[in-house]
């Protein structure tokens, strides 16, 4: 506000802009000594008529005004915004308030989101909606989150995956089917992960691995376009360049690049975790082969997988759903999607044979038991019984959406694309002041 004698002049923000009001105390009359009591963040109806000042702004002359609401706290510092990340985290209204760039990338989320939609159902998917709390938490490895059910008297879950709900449609005749929804797992939080997602998954009956990476390398480069005005998107010091085809790397070939380490001269979790402790890995006493497969990745590939790649064919131990490699023994027709050093993508033929299927979630359940796995997969008896009236071959997909808007917006951390992470839980207190809650 800037008040000139029997004249103010203040700039009114809503979401659409900024626009400037002026203010005369010879229209105004005893409305006029309402502007004393304003501060920062008030919300104010102002009806009057557009005209420019001198300088050619755009203005508001007043002729009336209307406090709508009286904000009860001040704003964050006018001149420098809000910086301390607990805050803008934990009060994402001040940050959105405050710094006006944040709002942009959500904005930029809800478009991403759009085209994702946009572009299934130009193929000819249709979205559907699954449970969320469900019986049996499967159709990914991660502890669920365990509720109750009062009614029922039965404990259920917050599901993990969509996976198994949707094969039970192409089961039943729907060939393209997709969901975009939250998915809750109980694990850690870091600059990538945080318990509950936005999970892309898509299921296409007669399609194969190959289709879904040429499907995904055209949905992401088409979205990096439609937001970004270019197929090449900076992040932190990189240009990641979405433009395909994408590498396709086999996982073996580059773990042995990398690692100088041929997982096929270690076919057993022993002789893996012998390996893996001479490199310095520290694997936990009893761990599966293909956790360990998994680790090995995490510190030896994907920091290297810059810009968009494939990781193709992976060890049956990490893919329990996946159909087998015709020209491959122990491995599947598997890929995931990396870029800037995450995972962005994971597809695999889906393995439709009941028998193979209810022999796989039978070696999870003792990769459970023998190795205290509690992220191995289980078994669904209901999903097997669907897969017994025929399931058609069916290549299927899951894209974390908020580690694609970290790449297509230039985020490092997850949390600068939610717009509420989880955080350790806090009171606000009446002073404003923010206390953590004791045990």
């Amino acid at each position: 506000m800037r008040v000139m004698g029997r004249a103010a002049f203040l700039d009114l923000r809503d979401a659409s802009g900024v626009v400037q009001a002026m203010f005369r105390q010879n229209v105004l009359g005893d409305d006029y000594a309402v502007l004393q009591d304003l501060d920062l963040g008030d919300f104010l109806g102002v009806d009057g008529d557009m005209m420019r000042t001198r300088t050619g702004q755009p203005t508001i002359e007043a002729r009336s005004l209307t406090i709508l609401a009286k904000g009860m706290r001040p704003l964050p510092e006018k001149w420098h915004g809000l910086r301390d990340v607990e805050t803008r985290y934990r009060q994402r209204y001040l940050d959105l308030i405050a710094n006006p760039e944040v709002a942009d990338t959500f904005v930029q989320r809800s478009r991403i989101i759009s085209g994702i939609r946009r572009f299934l159902d130009d193929r000819g998917f249709i979205e559907v909606d699954t449970p969320i709390l469900v019986p049996i938490p499967a159709g990914a490895h991660a502890r669920p989150f365990i509720t109750h059910h009062n009614a029922l008297d039965e404990q259920l879950y917050l599901r993990i995956a969509t996976e198994l709900y949707l094969k039970r449609l192409i089961v039943g005749g729907l060939d393209k089917v997709y969901e975009i929804g939250r998915v809750f797992r109980n694990e850690g939080i870091d600059q990538d992960h945080n318990p509950e997602f936005t999970l892309l998954e898509s299921y296409e009956a007669y399609a194969d691995y190959n289709s879904v990476m040429e499907m995904v390398e055209s949905l992401v480069s088409s979205l990096a376009q439609d937001v970004r005005g270019s197929m090449q998107v900076a992040m932190g010091d990189q240009i990641i360049d979405f433009t395909p085809p994408w590498p396709r790397l086999s996982l073996c070939e580059e773990l042995h690049r990398r690692s100088g380490v041929d997982i096929e001269d270690y076919p057993d979790a022993e002789s893996l975790t012998d390996k893996c402790r001479e490199l310095g890995l520290d694997p936990a006493p009893r761990e599966a082969r293909g956790r360990l497969i998994d680790k090995m990745l995490s510190v030896y590939v994907e920091p290297h997988l810059i810009q968009p790649s494939f990781l193709i064919d992976y060890p049956e131990d990490m893919s329990p759903l996946a159909k087998g490699h015709p020209d491959k023994a122990g491995y599947v027709e598997r890929f995931e999607a990396f870029a800037a050093g995450m995972e962005i993508a994971n597809s695999y033929t889906e393995l439709n044979d009941p028998e193979v299927q209810r022999a796989r979630f039978a070696d999870q359940e003792h990769q459970r038991d023998a190795y205290g796995d509690e992220e191995a997969d289980r078994t669904d008896a209901d999903f097997l019984t669907a897969m017994e009236y025929g399931m058609p071959p069916t290549g299927g997909l899951g894209i974390g959406i908020d580690r694609l808007v970290m790449l297509l917006t230039g985020q490092s951390t997850i949390r600068d694309v939610l717009l509420f992470p989880q955080m350790r839980r806090v009171q606000i207190i009446a002073e404003g002041a923010i206390s953590a809650l004791t045990d």
